[in-house]
């Protein structure tokens, strides 16, 4: 099984989280409203001064959305470790540099200086137009159990972050390690949208900043290059890697 340090994962997930600002801040934003409405819901924010049950409604979606994040990690992680069993070592190189190249990507994408990941977003469409018509019927709001509901539901929007650290997830070989990969990085994400949930507008805005985009993309983009040049032997003179092997997403050693 690979040894996949949860350290840089959960940072990825904290820096890629304003990505989640933009993209779903307004939803949790409407969803922290005494009086929330049925899905759709409008992309609008609150900055009124969180009750106990807004935080337990914001608690219960990014608890329900995170569950999601680790369910698709196991199943990402399961198939894959399936498939390691096989015996095809070179596919599995390639795939630690593919890791590596996505976490590249989102940093990019983060920056805003690559949009090429939105591709990915878009070709998720087709499982979100399934999935979108049981929001209606969750009816959120009403108790912290159809929160719940509605966050595990949510948790499956097209994002290309989370593609791309489901890569990451299936290194693992396993769907255990899968799930953990996966919660690492959804707990990564939750001091933001949680934040953005409960004290609304002006921190969203706040996150959404370019320089703040700039900082977190290149946290990121960073994490991709230790990645690749730790797989290319960037310490084959002998140097000691213990620390780079913590600070990768995936390190590309073997337990």
């Amino acid at each position: 099984m690979a040894t996949i340090s949860l350290f840089p994962v959960f940072l990825v997930g904290l820096a890629g989280s304003v990505h989640c600002a933009g993209m779903c801040g307004g939803i949790v934003g409407a969803m922290s409203l005494p009086t929330r409405p049925a899905f759709p819901l409008p992309v609008r924010t609150v900055s009124a001064p969180a009750s106990a049950p807004a935080i337990a409604y914001v608690a219960a979606y990014n608890a329900g959305r995170i569950a999601s994040y680790a369910g698709a990690g196991a199943l990402a992680g399961g198939l894959a470790g399936g498939a390691a069993r096989l015996g095809l070592p070179a596919l599995q190189s390639g795939a630690y540099v593919a890791a590596n190249l996505m976490l590249v990507a989102l940093g990019l994408y983060l920056m805003d200086a690559w949009r090429g990941l939105a591709r990915l977003e878009q070709g998720g469409q087709a499982l979100w137009r399934r999935i979108a018509p049981l929001l209606r019927h969750v009816k959120p709001g009403a108790t912290p159990g159809r929160m719940f509901a509605a966050g595990a539901l949510w948790g499956w929007l097209p994002c290309a972050m989370v593609y791309s650290m489901l890569v990451t997830a299936m290194l693992s070989g396993s769907a255990a390690g899968g799930a953990a990969v996966m919660l690492a990085f959804g707990l990564g994400t939750l001091p933001m949208l949680a934040a953005i949930g409960l004290a609304g507008l002006r921190l969203r805005a706040l996150f959404q900043q370019p320089g703040v985009r700039l900082a977190c993309g290149l946290l990121v983009l960073t994490y991709g290059l230790l990645g690749l040049w730790r797989i290319a032997g960037g310490f084959a003179d002998g140097m000691p890697h213990h620390w780079l092997d913590v600070l990768c997403a995936v390190p590309g050693a073997e337990a």
